[in-house]
């Protein structure tokens, strides 16, 4: 990590090892079909962290489900969901999320930190599909040259 990064949103890219994910999954089965908020969002915590998108899709669903049903748990779903929302690459979610925790909370060096993220991942994703459109046209004047001059 560059001196100049933020560290606090070091969970956008740290995974939890495959033994401890288990033990939140294992909490998680163990008490179905009715699972504590905590447990449920620690499950779900550990699978935003993971690299697997099919998790940190769960993960997200998960955290959707407290952050409708556990109003006083909101505050604490507002940063993994614009978390999972960023690593999804669903960045208009991500921001949603981590603009009412910010709203919040205006010093918050996590959200602050995730907002840079968001930031630079959307440009740069804009500078890539910038340069795949100008490809696709320079391409299509080549073909449409080619074409004009065999007509003549």
């Amino acid at each position: 990590m560059s001196s100049d990064s933020l560290p606090y949103a070091a969970d956008a890219e740290i995974s939890l090892k495959r033994e401890e994910l288990d033990v939140l999954r294992n909490q998680y089965v163990k008490e179905e079909p009715f699972v504590s908020i905590q447990t449920k969002f620690n499950y779900a915590w550990g699978l935003i962290k993971s690299p697997r998108r099919d998790e940190q899709q769960l993960g997200v669903r998960l955290l959707t489900d407290i952050f409708r049903d556990a109003p006083e748990r909101r505050r604490e779903c507002l940063y993994y969901l614009a978390l999972g929302n960023y690593k999804l690459g669903n960045y208009v979610e991500a921001r949603r999320y981590n603009d009412l925790l910010m709203d919040r909370e205006p010093n918050n060096m996590q959200a602050r930190s995730l907002n840079k993220l968001i930031d630079d991942r959307v440009a740069k994703e804009g500078l890539v599909g910038l340069a795949i459109i100008g490809g696709a046209v320079a391409a299509g004047g080549i073909i449409l040259g080619t074409l004009l001059k065999r007509r003549r």
